[in-house]
């Protein structure tokens, strides 16, 4: 295995790489500059400029590209479009695109990496059928067969189930890695199936924020936007004069879209504070770095709404006209003691911070909020985020440029609108809790129903809490369907795998950014062996039930799905005549833009909008476009106001245990005895989720601490670095050479008290499992928490070719799957309790 400092030289010269060989250099993206050999700014420890001052690939018979093609990354919801070079039908070249203002030619070193997607020798080229081994050992034989007798078996199994009664016993679990639509052709299938249980990646992602924006202002969307808004000719989010960043680590998570608000703050002198338990290469950019106890972002968020109400900070102006329940919401405050002293013995943070950062963000116009997944990885996210929505309402920052709620991932597009379908379908029953995490305990226990045959796009056995019981319960699972790229951890547990095809490989519209925005993106290359993206995957499927089905004629499945919707031009013109505030959004005029199109964008001539609630008439006309009822509402609440507490959400809300004005609690293996939550095993229906059942959950009791008898520490999941993004970037060489160890961060401290040092290799336990690992002393983290990345599993096979070690658990292992959001589903991967010893 490679010592780290020579990883760490390693990674230095691959990042800062010129864009004569495609790769944007990392250091330049920090800074807001293009890549190496641009004329951007160098720190002091990197090489000055080089070669890459100069393109010697100019007037090369063998490196001039034939042809460019304008495609995009797949990788972040910064959404880059990638400018794809190509030679002879091969990509030499991958550079971005200058004329989009936000993304002002940069590239993060994953741009690139799209290209070893394509050409790697570990891609899964034909499907494949289970012949033998047991599933999940590593010596499970498959053989080779047609797209037809693969199709062919799961259509007559599906089949088999539904014509039993068990519709209801088949499953499946979409990713991010879909083009846009394909699940709005899943949930057709499933609705002719006769399933509920067709569920999405969001509960392993980021779906609490937008739960809660929708149950505040009306839309479950990232509200404010990247550029300048086509409506006013203002800047957006690059005016902002105030950033709070909650959770989110974005100089390694949206590099590019990051660096375009450092640019902003250049210009404007905004400040930046980052909350975050670790100090990360964004914290590293900040004006102040606040690092909170683990899973109490919720108390600080609290304090800082108790300091700005009872301190009369908030924007009165506003809160008469616009916002519901802002009574209630001061007596909640001031009735529960939520002062920043009381948050300071529940998160560490001092009060005088609180309070600065509370005053300074209520008086710093305009303020915007990001966060991502260090808030929705919490058992409390939805109530976390409604929270942080009160701050924005009360002090006027939402419906304003340069302010908002910026819960990433909650972008759009989402539902995406079908012909309706024209035969009657079967009843459906209510869908199991909200969640894929939850598909192991109905395997396992058969409660509140068993499922038989699940088909996933992603992989569970590294993405699921508490990995362990889910490889239990796939290897007891009837029959599972796996459809990706790789002979991931997940395709050992499969009877039929499916080959898709990677994002160079085919025209649609792929990613999208943050702030509803998206592009289309031509196919670039050929697609691999006999991959299929997965809409037609989909699509062919619905023709093999068709033809396997004896209870249905044929039309029954065909006229669901007609045949010309593979080709994703004709399929995305149906989405567009059919989708409200979609009505602008036509191939053509994305094909001719340089930048990405925002959503919602009614017609031709709508720019789209970026500020959701502006008070300007180009919000107020794509409002109506959503919904005729929406005619003259500013927020599309039922009110048509900012719905902080009404007595509708408080009943709608309590069946599941919790309210419209939440009351402070927190994961059980947080260190201090905090309220905590209880799980009751009553199963409702989930108030935001009314498809699924939710189990009640009781708020408010005290953890009894005892788990840090034995694990004293508090551990926290996330991504290893920018180089990475969820599994897939673990398959290409540059990912596995560049981060190919799992560098498990730790306070010099703590290491110390546990007799590790750095560099050490380390076991780290919880009370479900344990990982190994590579001890990183990192000074920037609280010395009751370690930080372990996530992504690193055993079939892993790209890595042996760079020395790279295989791990054989993935660090899913170590969270506990009890401990979620019931409204959400989202699970409680920022903190289990655990200790670290050398291996």
């Amino acid at each position: 295995m490679p010592d780290r400092e020579e990883q760490r030289g390693v990674s230095r010269r691959e990042v800062l790489r010129g864009s004569v060989a495609g790769v944007a250099g990392a250091y330049g993206v920090a800074l807001g500059e293009a890549a190496a050999g641009t004329g951007g700014n160098y720190p002091k420890d990197a090489p000055p400029p080089g070669l890459g001052e100069f393109d010697f690939t100019f007037g090369s018979a063998a490196l001039g590209a034939d042809t460019v093609v304008d495609s995009a990354c797949q990788f972040c919801n910064s959404n880059c479009r990638l400018k794809v070079h190509l030679k002879a039908g091969r990509v030499i070249d991958i550079t971005g695109e200058q004329a989009d203002p936000v993304q002002a030619g940069g590239l993060c070193v994953k741009g690139p990496m799209m290209a070893q997607l394509v050409y790697n020798r570990h891609r899964l080229t034909r499907p494949l059928k289970r012949v033998g081994g047991a599933k999940g050992s590593a010596d499970s034989k498959f053989e080779p067969v047609s797209w037809d007798e693969a199709l062919g078996t799961i259509a007559r199994k599906f089949l088999a189930l539904r014509d039993a009664g068990e519709a209801r016993a088949i499953a499946n679990k979409t990713s991010g890695r879909l083009p846009r639509g394909t699940g709005s052709l899943v949930g057709r299938f499933f609705t002719l199936l006769g399933s509920p249980n067709d569920t999405d990646v969001g509960p392993v992602c980021n779906d609490a924020g937008g739960d809660a924006l929708a149950a505040t202002f009306g839309l479950g969307n990232f509200t404010n936007g990247y550029g300048t808004d086509g409506a006013t000719g203002a800047e957006d989010l690059g005016a902002s004069k105030y950033f709070l960043f909650l959770g989110t680590n974005q100089a390694e998570t949206h590099p590019v879209t990051f660096a375009y608000l450092l640019r902003g703050r250049a210009k404007s002198g905004a400040k930046l504070v980052v909350v975050d338990p670790r100090k990360t290469p964004t914290a590293a950019q900040a004006d102040d770095w606040i690092a909170p106890k683990p899973h109490t972002d919720l108390a600080l968020a609290l304090a800082m709404l108790h300091h700005i109400v009872t301190g009369e900070l908030y924007d009165k102006a506003f809160v008469a006209k616009w916002v519901l329940g802002f009574a209630e919401l001061q007596k909640h405050l001031t009735d529960n003691g939520y002062t920043p002293e009381w948050a300071e013995g529940v998160t560490g943070v001092p009060a005088t911070k609180i309070k600065q950062i509370a005053h300074d963000y209520a008086t710093t116009k305009p303020a915007a909020i990001f966060c991502n997944a260090g808030i929705s990885h919490q058992l409390g996210a939805f109530d976390t985020y409604r929270v942080l929505t009160f701050l924005a309402a009360v002090t006027g920052n939402i419906g304003v440029a340069g302010g908002g709620c910026n819960f990433m991932h909650n972008t759009w597009p989402g539902d995406l609108h079908l012909p309706p379908l024209k035969v009657r379908t079967p009843d459906k029953e209510v869908a199991l809790p909200v969640g894929p995490d939850y598909f192991a305990e109905s395997i396992l226990t058969g409660k509140p129903y068993p499922l038989k045959a699940v088909m996933t796009c992603g992989n569970p056995l590294l993405g699921s809490a508490n990995t362990t019981k889910v490889a239990e319960a796939y290897r007891k699972l009837e029959f599972y369907v796996y459809t990706g790229l790789f002979m991931e951890e997940a395709a050992y547990y499969a009877d039929i795998i499916l080959p898709a095809c990677s994002g160079l490989e085919m025209e649609t519209v792929y990613m999208r950014r943050d702030d509803r925005a998206i592009r289309w993106q031509k196919q670039a290359v050929e697609r691999v062996g006999e991959s299929r993206p997965d809409w037609e995957i989909w699509i062919d499927l619905a023709h093999a039930m068709a033809k396997a089905d004896t209870k249905q004629p044929p039309a029954y499945w065909t006229d669901a799905f007609p045949a010309e919707w593979k080709d994703y031009r004709k399929l995305w013109a149906t989405f567009v005549a059919l989708t409200p505030g979609m009505g602008g959004m036509t191939q053509a005029r994305m094909e001719a833009r340089a930048e990405p199109l925002r959503w919602p964008c009614p017609t031709v001539d709508h720019p789209g909008v970026s500020t959701l609630y502006l008070n300007h008439p180009s919000w107020y006309a794509a409002a109506e476009s959503l919904n005729p009822g929406n005619r003259g509402k500013r927020f599309l609440t039922p009110s048509g106001k900012v719905e902080v507490f009404t007595a509708e959400l408080e009943a709608k809300l309590a069946p599941a245990g919790h309210h419209a004005l939440p009351a402070f609690y927190t994961h059980p293996e947080v260190t201090g005895r905090q309220p905590s939550i209880a799980y009751t095993g009553r199963l409702v229906r989930n108030p935001i989720n009314p498809q699924a059942l939710t189990p009640a959950v009781v708020i408010g009791a005290a953890s009894d601490g005892k788990v840090h008898e034995q694990f004293p520490l508090m551990g926290i999941i996330g991504r290893p670095s920018v180089v990475h993004f969820a599994g897939v970037t673990q398959w290409t060489e540059i990912g596995k050479r560049m981060n190919g160890v799992r560098l498990i961060q730790v306070h010099p401290d703590t290491g110390k008290q546990a007799g590790v040092a750095d560099g050490d290799e380390v076991v780290v336990e919880s009370p479900r499992g344990s990982v190994t690992g590579t001890a990183l002393f990192w000074e920037g983290i609280r010395a009751d928490t370690i930080f372990v990345p996530n992504s690193f599993g055993p079939a892993q096979r790209v890595g042996d070719e760079v020395a790279a070690p295989r791990y054989a658990d993935a660090a899913n292992a170590l969270t506990d799957d009890r401990y979620f959001d019931n409204l959400s589903g989202q699970q409680a991967y920022k903190c289990f309790a655990c200790r670290i010893r050398k291996r």
